[in-house]
């Protein structure tokens, strides 16, 4: 599907964020990355993920912890890289076990709207790539480290003239994730 048909989508289409991150964080990590999920979920919006440990398991929670008091509707998608649905942490509402190994990092970014990076190493690298190709805006919170805080505010090549939006905070990260998906602020 070509980003001008991606971007053409039915008003009415529940969004769609991915969060993508590393599978061994410190806490300060973990702690970002549930923040990240509880605010996926106040905004109306799907959370889509690798479905396994670390940054995808925080953001997973966090987004399940956020579900108390809202309307029902948006849901955890785990993309695992396995053919085990087992592998997927308990917070994951619906699992999609590929059997790909790491080429599933491509359907992790494709399969969202925005993705946000928090953190991480080879693999998260991989998807902020991927999600660079894909044309989807991508916001890296600075604090978490890792490739994130490389690679914010920077572009990786040419094919774009945007870059890697860079948020020191997740009231930026709302901000960012607002102005690209065309949602309102979320309520608290």
């Amino acid at each position: 599907m070509s980003s001008s048909a991606r971007t053409s989508s039915p008003p009415d289409r529940r969004k769609s964020v991915a969060v993508i991150g590393s599978a061994s964080p410190n806490a300060e990590v973990l702690v970002l990355a549930a923040q990240a999920g509880a605010l996926i979920r106040r905004l109306g919006c799907n959370l889509v993920c690798g479905g396994m440990a670390g940054v995808m398991a925080a953001a997973c929670r966090g987004f399940q912890e956020a579900k108390v008091g809202l309307p029902p509707g948006p849901v955890a998608v785990g993309i695992l890289p396995g053919e085990d649905p087992a592998q997927a942490n308990p917070w994951v509402d619906a699992v999609v076990a590929t059997g790909l190994g790491f080429a599933r990092n491509a359907l992790v970014v494709r399969s969202a709207d925005a993705v946000v990076a928090v953190g991480g190493g080879s693999g998260t690298l991989s998807e902020i790539a991927f999600a660079w190709q894909a044309n989807r805006p991508i916001i890296a919170i600075v604090p978490s480290g890792g490739w994130s805080q490389i690679l914010a505010g920077d572009k990786l090549d040419d094919r774009r003239n945007d870059r890697i939006l860079a948020a020191q905070t997740l009231e930026e990260v709302e901000t960012l994730l607002c102005q690209a998906l065309g949602l309102p602020p979320a309520g608290r």
